[in-house]
């Protein structure tokens, strides 16, 4: 696999796993490159990883190369049902490894009663909202799968 290389510190992570329908990927990348925020006062800060080397791979797959870059905590997957979703969900991954965890999974798991969530589909508009707040910490990747799971759609349509 290509080395993930060039990503800015505050680039949210795209990587693209489809090369089938290169018009759906082209509106994934321009919504993705639009203003976010109240009013559209941030800038778009995203890196798209779009080399058809990548392509086919699967959600653990593209998380192995992630989890390299130390200063990331999630990473967004432009897959098959990406390019087919009148949405164009793209999939977001927790890039946490489950055993660096401090929280003991058991423990975790028989109190909530089920393991924290791993992924979700969000919006191309969403994508910022949850790289920032993840970022600094502000929200946890499981507050974001909530919401996404409670949208008719299970998917994250931003703050």
């Amino acid at each position: 696999m290509p080395e993930i290389v060039g990503r800015g510190e505050f680039d949210a992570l795209v990587v693209r796993t489809d090369y089938d329908n290169e018009t759906a990927w082209q509106a994934v990348a321009a919504e993705l490159a639009q203003a976010w925020g109240d009013d559209g006062e941030y800038e778009a800060s995203v890196h798209l990883v779009d080399d058809p080397a990548w392509s086919g791979l699967t959600p653990d797959e593209v998380l192995d190369q992630a989890r390299r870059d130390e200063n990331l905590s999630v990473v967004f997957v432009a897959d098959r049902v990406t390019m087919q979703s009148p949405h164009r969900a793209l999939l977001a991954l927790d890039i946490a490894d489950d055993e660096d965890e401090d929280l003991d999974p058991l423990p975790y798991q028989v109190i909530i009663g089920s393991p924290p969530p791993r992924e979700f589909r969000t919006v191309p508009a969403g994508v910022h909202d949850v790289h920032a707040n993840l970022s600094i910490a502000n929200m946890d990747f499981s507050e974001f799968a909530e919401m996404a799971s409670s949208d008719p759609d299970r998917t994250y349509r931003s703050l």
